[in-house]
């Protein structure tokens, strides 16, 4: 018998009495949202593309990390989300910096259980939905949960982001 997964995401929405699934699926090792990274997740979970959330780690010019949630499926738009943390340039953090600064590697990188707390937003969108599906920290393991309880969880602020 498979050994259950249990990783520090769902260890700290356990702390929280916050209710959430667990859901493992086999990764393919491509990450690249460019690539269907996200409609190959949720087709082997068997849900719809819009409800799994990618985690996107960004730098301002001021150096300050924020973490942004946006529907896999969609992009962020930069304006909104500089307008949103008020700075003049954002930027995604590079791949090979992700896991100094969060704990966590390229598709697997999960809004909770980062090595800081940073400032979060998800994207309003998510409220739509009953349940949405977020990394769990580790590659081929997704978490579900109510929108509200992730932002609860990690002190998020719902923010209108997508193009």
């Amino acid at each position: 018998m498979a050994k259950e997964v249990k990783t520090n995401a769902m260890r700290i929405l356990e702390k929280q009495n916050i209710p959430f699934e667990s859901h493992t699926y086999d990764d393919d090792g491509e990450h690249k949202l460019e690539l269907g990274a996200a409609e190959r997740t949720a087709q082997k979970l068997g849900i719809p593309v819009e409800q799994v959330y990618k985690t996107i780690v960004m730098r301002s010019d001021t150096r300050q990390i924020y973490v942004f949630c946006q529907a896999a499926n969609c992009e962020i738009n930069l304006k909104k989300a500089r307008a949103v943390v008020g700075c003049k340039e954002l930027a995604s953090v590079k791949p090979e910096e992700l896991m100094n600064l969060t704990g966590y590697i390229r598709g697997g990188c999960s809004p909770l259980g980062m090595k800081k707390q940073y400032p979060t937003y998800i994207d309003e969108m998510a409220q739509l939905h009953d349940k949405i599906y977020i990394s769990a920290g580790q590659r081929g393991v997704q978490i579900s949960l109510n929108p509200e309880d992730l932002a609860k969880a990690v002190n998020a602020e719902f923010v209108d982001l997508a193009l």
